[in-house]
């Protein structure tokens, strides 16, 4: 399977998402490759994914490169490793201008809401967007698998999926079933751009 192509995972904490990515790909639903995984965080729980799974993975942080522009080091990485494709799973930082620079397009990102809509943007990530849903009264939410842009959530939307709202529904309960449904998603988005 030699057109394969390459997807460099970016995360900072447990990288549920490359998971997803890993697993469709190891029961023949993806022809892809995950390649590479790079983290901020030295105690990311991916590291340890990324190890079980036998791929390379970087820990790039002001840390371990005092003199270094991160986002060139992580753009350097993912050239390295020649990424057709990269993966936000769960990364909680801003992605800047050489990335995006050198991977238009390619930059993929996934929000457990229904985006355009005010669950998008700066400090809406995580429960804080379904803690607001709940909150708001809304009769639906979902997942956004979108491509990354210089703005937060704004990117050229790849698939939303969507669910109703329960009339019980709680901010955990919305979590739970937004991430089996992140997992579809994730899924869905892929096969519709490795097409």
């Amino acid at each position: 399977m030699e057109n394969r192509k390459k997807i460099g995972i970016l995360a900072s904490y447990n990288g549920s998402g490359f998971e997803t990515i890993q697993n469709a790909i190891l029961n023949g639903v993806l022809n892809a490759e995950v390649c590479v995984v790079i983290t901020n965080n030295t105690n990311a729980g991916v590291l340890e994914k990324a190890n079980r799974y036998g791929v390379d993975s970087f820990v790039v942080n002001s840390k371990f490169y005092p003199d270094e522009n991160l986002d060139l080091k992580i753009t350097k990485i993912l050239k390295e490793y020649k990424c057709d494709y990269i993966f936000l799973s769960g990364f909680m930082k801003k992605i800047e201008k050489n990335l995006l620079e050198n991977f238009p397009k390619k930059i993929i990102n996934t929000h457990p809401a229904i985006l355009p809509s005010i669950y998008g943007g700066a400090g809406m990530y995580g429960s804080f967007v379904h803690q607001a849903v709940v909150k708001n009264g809304e009769k639906k939410s979902g997942v956004t698998i979108h491509y990354i842009d210089e703005n937060y959530d704004e990117g050229e939307t790849i698939l939303i999926k969507e669910l109703e709202l329960s009339p019980n529904e709680t901010a955990e309960t919305l979590e739970t079933r937004i991430k089996d449904l992140e997992k579809i998603a994730i899924v869905e988005a892929f096969k519709k751009v490795l097409a």
